[in-house]
């Protein structure tokens, strides 16, 4: 089982379909809203296909199952607690550099919206479970192939 190419293979899936999705949403402007925030979420998508992908394969009561598990929990506070904390340090920031009429030579607008909200973060693991059951399957069926 290639586990190592899950992770890039949620990455590359989620971002693809975050960029279609604000492409549909906003137009051009799309690609100024990419990067960390929106939906789905790359970062739990990221981590949760292969979680589940080792859940299908080795069983959701596998110790490494459970290892994995904790480890999405932590990215998930990270997308939807410490990031939000960052993006809205980034707003006073904003504001205040306003306040003080600097020009745009002399600053660079922090970027404000960089955490998950609730619903990206489930799309992130819905799109991750069904990353990680495809690619347990595919696996399943190119496995005898190889061999």
């Amino acid at each position: 089982m290639p586990y190592f190419l899950a992770p890039f293979i949620g990455w590359v899936v989620s971002g693809t379909l975050k960029f279609i999705i604000n492409r549909i949403r906003f137009g051009s402007e799309a690609k100024k809203r990419m990067g960390n925030g929106g939906f789905p979420s790359t970062h739990t998508t990221t981590i949760f296909t292969p979680t589940m992908l080792i859940g299908f394969h080795e069983g959701f009561f596998s110790p490494v199952f459970g290892l994995a598990v904790a480890i999405t929990y932590i990215v998930i506070i990270d997308a939807t607690g410490l990031r939000i904390a960052v993006g809205k340090h980034a707003t006073s920031l904003n504001r205040m550099v306003r306040s003080m009429d600097l020009s745009k030579e002399e600053h660079e607008e922090h970027r404000e919206s960089m955490g998950h909200k609730k619903h990206e973060v489930l799309g992130g693991l819905v799109l991750g479970t069904i990353l990680g059951y495809v690619l347990h399957v595919l696996w399943k069926w190119l496995a005898p192939m190889i061999s």
